[in-house]
C-alpha cells in the first residue's frame, strides 16, 4: 500500500493502516506469546497510536504481563485473530501483531526478547540483538533500533 503499512485480521472484519517509518519488528519468546501465537513466539511491531488507524469489530481483553502492568489484547470478534496489544506502561503505543501485517515478509525481527523461555529447539541468527527477559524501558530499548522507510 503506497501511503501506509496495512493489515487486518483473517476473516477482513478488521483492517488497520500504520502510517510513518517502518516500526521496529521483535520475537518475543515469553510464555503469553507463544499461547497467543499458538507457536513457538510472537511477532510484534511497536507503532505509535497517533500513526495507527484501525476499522472493524473488536473485543478487548486483559490480562496481566510478566513486568506487574497490564496488558488490553485486541482481537477481532468474528474470527478472534490477535491483532494488537496496548501495554499500559506505554499507553502511547500498540504493538501490532507481525502475523496480520498483508505482507508478512516485512515483519523481520530486529531483536528477540524474553529468550530465556525460548524453546530449545528454535535457532537464533547470532547477528540480530536478543535479551533474556523484557527489557525495564521499552521505549529506550526500541529507540536502539534502526527504522526503514516502507512507504
Amino acid at each position: 500500500m503506497a501511503d501506509g503499512l496495512s493489515g487486518g485480521c483473517q476473516c477482513g472484519a478488521v483492517r488497520y493502516l500504520i502510517v510513518g517509518a517502518m516500526p521496529p519488528c521483535h520475537a518475543c519468546h515469553c510464555r503469553e506469546c507463544q499461547k497467543q501465537s499458538a507457536s513457538a513466539f510472537g511477532l510484534s511491531l511497536a507503532v505509535a497510536r497517533q500513526a495507527f488507524a484501525v476499522t472493524g469489530p473488536v473485543r478487548r481483553w486483559d490480562r496481566p504481563n510478566d513486568l506487574g502492568a497490564r496488558t488490553t489484547c485486541v482481537f477481532c470478534v468474528e474470527c478472534g485473530t490477535r491483532v494488537f496489544h496496548i501495554d499500559s506502561l506505554t499507553p502511547d503505543r500498540v504493538s501490532v501483531k507481525g502475523g496480520s501485517l498483508d505482507d508478512i515478509t516485512l515483519a523481520v525481527p530486529t531483536a528477540h526478547i524474553w529468550v530465556s523461555r525460548k524453546l530449545d529447539w528454535v535457532r537464533l541468527d547470532p547477528a540480530v540483538p536478543t535479551h533474556p527477559t523484557q527489557p525495564e524501558d521499552m521505549a529506550a530499548w526500541r529507540a536502539g533500533f534502526s527504522h526503514s522507510d516502507h512507504t
